[in-house]
């Protein structure tokens, strides 16, 4: 049996075709879409305090598009692409560049590079672009849904130009914690994604070449008034892609002890809560410091002489 050189860092076992179908119905995800706009607006505000002129930006997992026209209304001279897996949620994503078609259709009269918005479909740890391609790659809450977050990043670095940007959020160990808790005592299976942690990610990002990788972390709770409401949710936000989900229904005494736990977690104000712990993180691409044959690159930066 052939051992890889660099075997891959699962952070789960993830059956992407199961995820595939999971999102292949947006309608069926369309109501967890508070949760997406949020953390989408709290990434705008941290993008804005870093100052670039991308001519080309990619949304990797960009769903239904929700956030291509806010993108190209930050960067109006750049060419968005928007990539998805799942080729219902990319029908959905042409409504949403639609309501930038005007405006592309001035730009592309008073600017000579390619403007406007494209979708592509496709896994975003296998993109088809080509290398030196992109200034900035954007991900909201898509990385944890793949399987191998360490290839994702170095796909991601391929195709970033030097000093480019990469902008991501996705859901920590702590997400679903209620949950967890309460499935545990119906049964030993997996329930919900085991979520990497925020140094895993750090360290995988330096691994793959970045540069000084910035990542935080904040906690959203979202209170319900019935388990009903909250397991909807839940399931509005993708469900279970693993490998070793179970096949059949809970039984009813398990799934009645899920829910006796779960009401057992009721706050002082007779809500459920229900964690989000969200991660964010940035990163550039620097330039190299070897060649293709490991071979040292020496910059010598001169001094500009002054004007006469």
């Amino acid at each position: 049996m052939h051992v890889p050189a660099n075997p891959p860092k699962l952070s789960a076992p993830i059956d992407l075709e199961r995820v595939r179908a999971l999102f292949s119905r947006p309608e069926r995800i369309s109501p967890a879409d508070f949760l997406r706009r949020e953390v989408s607006s709290r990434m705008f505000d941290r993008l804005e305090l870093i100052k670039i002129a991308p001519q080309r930006v990619l949304d990797a997992g960009c769903g239904a598009g929700a956030d291509l026209p806010l993108l190209q209304k930050s960067y109006p001279a750049a060419q968005i692409l928007g990539l998805d897996a799942a080729a219902a949620q990319l029908r959905a994503a042409q409504g949403q560049s639609s309501k930038q078609s005007s405006l592309n259709q001035l730009l592309s009269k008073l600017l000579p590079s390619k403007t406007g918005v494209d979708l592509l479909c496709g896994d975003f740890a296998e993109l088809p672009l080509g290398p030196n391609s992109i200034d900035l790659v954007w991900s909201n809450l898509a990385l944890h849904w793949h399987p191998q977050p360490d290839r994702v990043f170095a796909e991601w670095r391929r195709v970033l130009r030097v000093n480019s940007l990469l902008m991501f959020s996705c859901f920590g160990p702590d997400t679903f914690r209620e949950l967890r808790a309460a499935f545990a005592e119906a049964d030993l299976a997996q329930h919900a994604l085991p979520f990497v942690d925020m140094h895993d990610f750090g360290d995988q990002l330096v691994e793959v070449g970045f540069s000084t990788p910035v990542l935080d972390m904040e906690v959203i709770t979202v209170t319900y008034d019935t388990p009903t409401a909250l397991l909807a949710d839940v399931r509005a936000l993708g469900g279970n892609p693993l490998h070793t989900v179970g096949r059949g229904l809970m039984g009813k005494h398990a799934w009645r002890r899920m829910l006796d736990a779960l009401e057992k977690t009721r706050r002082p104000d007779g809500k459920l809560g229900l964690t989000f712990e969200v991660i964010y993180g940035h990163a550039f691409r620097p330039a190299p410091k070897v060649t293709s044959k490991g071979e040292a690159i020496i910059r010598f930066d001169l001094p500009r002489k002054p004007r006469q």
